[in-house]
């Protein structure tokens, strides 16, 4: 079985008489990876985040960024916006360590929402910061927890459209950010009629692929989470392959 991991939220919580910081990430995310196949792991924000990430990374077959709170505009180059999140560099540095070390390793990566804009940061691309402003409409955040839909057009001969299919595809928006400035080599494979990017990939043999929506909000449609997880398989298989025999050999 395959290891998914998946990176979490480091943010105050309740729990009976507790309210304090902690490490977590809503439920729907585990099912998702267990209900496609494969072990979920949470990888919260560390202190020193290359080290750790280059320690938690040789036991993983596959690596997700989620979703949560915005991107520092710093890291982008960009005037922060009123309306953007307080900064979080725990969790941008975290990320970007784990992003670049699965790269390192040929680790499959999956990047859901916030997990799109962190990719895209990272590959020299920028945000617009707040959407209603960038394009006049509400539509992608409703607020107060609910998801809003919306209906994505995915471009045919991308691996994205080899897992959903090209053309229309209605999936789950909660985001009052989105790619502005595409990073360099990334392809983009789906957008909304309002020409937003909603979703983005490597071309080639590396498994890189990201989207804008909530694929993990979606019960009956796990073939983002399976795709990911049968690339993990496969590098874990290799992996596998090629680990150093034991001194001494094997047993007959």
């Amino acid at each position: 079985m395959p290891v998914v991991a998946l990176t979490t939220y480091l943010e105050r919580a309740t729990q009976g008489v507790w309210d304090v910081p902690a490490a977590f990430l809503p439920r729907p995310y585990v099912e998702a990876v267990t209900a496609s196949g494969a072990a979920a792991v949470l990888l919260p924000p560390q202190a020193d985040p290359e080290p750790a990430a280059a320690a938690v990374l040789e036991g993983l077959d596959g690596l997700i960024l989620t979703g949560g709170v915005d991107v520092q505009p710093e890291l982008y180059g960009a005037a922060r916006h009123p309306l953007t999140d307080p900064a979080r560099p725990d969790r941008d540095a975290w990320e970007l360590a784990l992003l670049r070390g699965a790269r390192e390793r040929g680790i499959p990566v999956f990047g859901i929402c916030r997990g799109l804009q962190v990719i895209n940061v990272a590959f020299g691309g920028s945000l617009h910061q707040h959407l209603p402003e960038a394009l006049g409409t509400e539509r992608y955040r409703l607020g107060g927890g609910v998801f809003a839909e919306n209906t994505v057009r995915i471009t045919d001969g991308t691996r994205l459209a080899g897992l959903l299919g090209a053309g229309e595809y209605v999936v789950h928006s909660y985001h009052h950010q989105g790619v502005d400035r595409v990073g360099t080599g990334l392809a983009v494979t789906a957008r909304t009629d309002d020409g937003l990017v909603q979703g983005l990939e490597l071309p080639g043999d590396e498994y890189l692929v990201a989207v804008q929506w909530h694929p993990e909000e979606n019960a009956a449609d796990r073939r983002l989470f399976l795709g990911l997880v049968a690339a993990a398989s496969a590098f874990r298989a290799r992996r596998t392959a090629s680990a150093p025999v034991p001194a001494g050999g094997t047993d007959a």
